[in-house]
């Protein structure tokens, strides 16, 4: 069961990352066809797709803060921690390596690097990481990512998070989209930003998402949730 799940986070993984870094890539080749907002489109829609094709497998994390931050939640076992996140870094590692060979070390193969200063990437990842898994709360059950708006939600908000916050940190929300592309371009400056601001982030909204109860209590027996509201 474990190995099918650690299967499909390699996979999802690697899809998000050859689809959202590629069109990186691809944007510096064909000098801006893409654009930023195609970028930031490229990456909220693979990420939508893939929650749908995965998400009742593994819950579709592809994210190695979103594991850490589900298992912070109580929603998900310590030991298929150490499977989920080598399976999504051998996923991330494996586009970034196809993309080097499809079209060379071309933007350093959509690497984040701070627009400015490092301090200022940081707590902007920190926040949109923040955000995001916020949302993943909210519309996930247990650890998945499941139901009819799941996808279009959290493809929304990784979309909205890069168009606006790509310019200065890159948006990267994710360190096996970060440290992938790094690894394999030999970009490694301020990398460990990409690496401690979205877990950092991811777990200060498991608190954040349990104060305002995201999950929804039963209905108590003989009343309904239209009668709790009034």
């Amino acid at each position: 069961m474990i190995a099918r799940k650690a299967i499909a986070e390699a996979m999802g993984t690697f899809a998000m990352v050859f689809a959202g870094t590629g069109a990186i890539v691809i944007n510096h080749v064909s000098e801006g066809a893409i654009t930023h907002v195609g970028i930031a489109l490229t990456f909220g829609l693979v990420v939508m797709a893939v929650i749908y094709a995965l998400g009742e497998v593994s819950g579709a994390h592809i994210n190695p803060a979103v594991t850490l931050a589900f298992w912070a939640a109580g929603r998900f076992k310590a030991r298929e921690i150490a499977p989920y996140l080598a399976a999504q870094l051998v996923g991330a590692l494996a586009a970034s390596a196809l993309l080097l060979v499809m079209f060379g070390n071309v933007k350093s193969l959509g690497a984040t690097l701070p627009a400015g200063a490092p301090w200022q990437s940081f707590a902007l990842e920190v926040v949109l990481t923040w955000f995001l898994m916020f949302v993943i709360l909210g519309v996930s059950t247990g650890a998945r990512e499941t139901g009819i708006m799941a996808g279009a939600a959290i493809g929304g908000v990784v979309a909205l998070e890069a168009m606006f916050a790509g310019p200065i940190s890159g948006a990267s929300m994710n360190p096996a989209r970060s440290l992938a592309p790094a690894l394999v371009s030999g970009h490694l400056e301020h990398v460990w930003v990409y690496l401690l601001a979205p877990v950092v982030g991811a777990l200060l909204a498991v608190p954040s998402a349990a104060i305002v109860r995201l999950r929804k209590p039963k209905p108590a027996p003989g009343r309904t949730s239209t009668e709790d509201a009034l």
